[in-house]
């Protein structure tokens, strides 16, 4: 998978490869599916959610810029696959989920595995998680219709937020950067998620 899928399309930070080659894929989705938890596409894990494709997460990852010290912040924990990557690579990582029994899977696993420095929460990550802001980076795995204010604003000087954004129909990836009280925006490539619910997410009513 870290070969074929990750490194060879382009992806070579020595950290983030071996983030990917330590963390067990197949601990994450459910036991009907592990035959297929290395294999490039992303998998149901209930709840209408998924587990994102190995490169997708792997690019998201890598578009942090991650050093070691950080503390980041991810929205949409799903099955806790992004946060363990994220525990490899930072100081401490918030992730909250939506979904309670998503939550409470995630932190099972997580534990499991021994990943200490993971707090997860329940809540609408649109909002982001002030408890704990600022942070040096966020990761969003769900496409919100625009970028919510909050996640810009819990961002540190230099900060970079990561995610999807636009319909149902059509997404891009973009990286927004801090830099007082501006951003610099970069569109990377166009994606698929699902949809991020909350006050600055999607209503249940815009896509029905």
């Amino acid at each position: 998978m870290v070969l074929r899928q990750i490194q060879r399309r382009g992806i070579f930070t020595p950290r983030v490869l071996e983030a990917f080659c330590r963390i067990p894929r197949h601990r994450f989705v459910p036991r009907e599916d592990w035959a297929y938890a290395y294999d490039d596409c992303p998998l149901p894990i209930g709840l209408g959610q998924t587990i994102s494709q190995p490169y997708i997460v792997a690019l998201m990852t890598d578009l942090l810029r991650l050093r070691g010290d950080e503390t980041v912040l991810e929205v949409g924990t799903g099955s806790g696959y992004q946060a363990a990557i994220l525990a490899l690579l930072t100081r401490q990582v918030h992730t909250i989920e939506r979904h309670p029994a998503l939550a409470d899977r995630a932190r099972k696993v997580l534990e499991a595995l021994g990943l200490d420095n993971v707090s997860v929460h329940v809540g609408d990550g649109s909002l982001g998680w002030p408890e704990a802001a600022p942070y040096q980076g966020i990761l969003v795995t769900a496409a919100p219709p625009d970028v919510p204010q909050p996640l810009l604003d819990q961002l540190v000087d230099g900060g970079r937020l990561v995610l999807p954004v636009g319909s149902p129909g059509f997404q891009v990836l973009q990286v927004w950067q801090r830099s007082g009280e501006t951003w610099q925006e970069e569109t990377v490539l166009s994606v698929a998620f699902v949809l991020l619910r909350g006050k600055y997410g999607w209503k249940e009513e815009d896509t029905n």
